[in-house]
């Protein structure tokens, strides 16, 4: 069975952010991070409508964990999806 693709989507000033990077480096976890805050132009508005997607009130961080979305540093919730991948 293939693994879901992850990706973290943060705030380089973002503090749980950065928390939540810290926990999927941690865990060794493979996932793409995509610091919204420094795409500009067309890239950052593309961006910013998918997220809007999976999270309407565009918080960070946004985490898609394949078909589930953890809005903000919520480390039990994160671990109990990465648990069961």
């Amino acid at each position: 069975m293939t693994e879901k693709r992850i990706t973290l989507y943060a705030l380089t000033t973002c503090s749980h952010c950065k928390k939540t990077k810290e926990l999927l480096d941690g865990c060794g976890a493979e996932y793409d991070c995509v610091f919204v805050d420094k795409l500009q132009g067309e890239e950052r508005k593309e961006m910013i409508e998918a997220i809007k997607k999976v999270n309407p009130k565009l918080s960070f961080p946004t985490l898609l964990l394949g078909e589930e979305t953890v809005v903000g540093f919520k480390e039990a919730r994160i671990m109990e999806i990465l648990e069961r991948r």
